[in-house]
């Protein structure tokens, strides 16, 4: 078994930091898949370095080389100025960067506090969906290498889901071939998109840290970008209104369109976000059996993220008019 001290003193050196300054080590949670530590230096410098797990352990396809992804995320998000870890130094068994300020999003916020913040996400959002890649679908190439067009991307990725639900049986409120045939009609609506834009797909409030050191609340970082992949950048408006409706998001539309970007709801685009609502929901039960999920989180999810996906697909077989 790997020292974690001995571990992170070896990731210090070779980012070019002392290792002998290492003061404190601190496992994070609230992930479900990598391990998280905190490193203090004796300076009060902070650092997260993630591991990801064996290689071995179950996963799902999308999964594989999953910090790939998050160090394209971090230097992207660096570039379009907004709020992120600063990668530090990467490899293919671990991500160091630099420690944002602040808390995770919670529910002690006025709602003052609240709208502004939306507001103000609205408009970092913006600016990486302003980001552009040089191909659709995940930087990682866990499912292959990029894609021309945003369709093949998609079908892709929605079809090693499926595989994975096929692989894994979770209990889904539907079965997966009836899925994916309801998925199938409406993929023609993916052709509108023709600019692979920088997507987080991941940035529900867990993921958001919320920083007061000012006495003023603002965001303080945008974590976790290894769900990031090249696409439409409708699809983040998923995680962003996890089990909502982001249209009812008045104050995060208003900074987002301040900032630039574009958010129509259009039947075309209703149809991807209804595909997209359902490729995330999809994930969610059938990471359940992978993640060896407890009883507790197995009967939240069957009763609260099972009706959404039924919700989207009855949204796609509707043709969402």
């Amino acid at each position: 078994m790997v020292d974690s001290w001995e571990r992170a003193r070896h990731i210090l050196r070779e980012a070019g930091l002392d290792p002998g300054g290492l003061a404190h080590l601190t496992p994070l949670t609230g992930g479900t898949y990598n391990t998280v530590e905190e490193l203090r230096l004796t300076d009060g410098t902070r650092y997260v370095l993630k591991i990801p797990p064996a290689a071995a352990t179950p996963g799902m396809r999308h999964e594989r080389r999953l910090l790939v992804s998050e160090a394209e995320f971090y230097r992207a998000a660096g570039d379009a100025g907004v709020p992120a870890p600063r990668l530090v130094s990467a490899g293919e068994d671990f991500l160091l960067m630099t420690a944002c300020p602040g808390d995770t999003w919670d529910g002690t916020l006025t709602d003052t506090e609240h709208t502004a913040l939306r507001t103000e996400l609205g408009r970092h959002v913006a600016r990486l969906h302003g980001v552009r890649g040089p191909g659709f679908g995940y930087p990682s190439g866990a499912l292959g290498p990029l894609a021309a067009d945003w369709r093949t991307a998609f079908t892709a990725m929605f079809d090693a889901v499926l595989d994975d639900a096929r692989r894994y049986r979770p209990r889904l409120p539907r079965p997966v071939d009836a899925v994916a045939r309801t998925a199938a009609s409406a993929y023609g609506a993916l052709d509108e998109v023709t600019e692979p834009c920088l997507v987080h797909f991941d940035l529900w409030r867990g993921n958001i840290l919320v920083d007061r050191s000012d006495g003023r609340a603002r965001i303080g970082g945008l974590l976790d970008g290894e769900r990031m992949f090249w696409g439409d950048p409708l699809a983040d408006f998923v995680s962003l209104a996890l089990l909502g409706d982001i249209r009812t998001d008045e104050a995060f539309l208003a900074g987002y369109r301040e900032a630039g970007g574009r958010a129509r709801f259009d039947t075309a685009a209703r149809l991807r976000l209804a595909l997209y609502r359902a490729y995330l929901y999809l994930i969610m039960l059938t990471e359940t059996v992978p993640r060896e999920a407890g009883e507790e989180q197995e009967r939240w999810v069957r009763a609260t993220v099972a009706p959404e996906l039924v919700a989207a697909l009855d949204d796609l077989a509707d043709g969402d008019s």
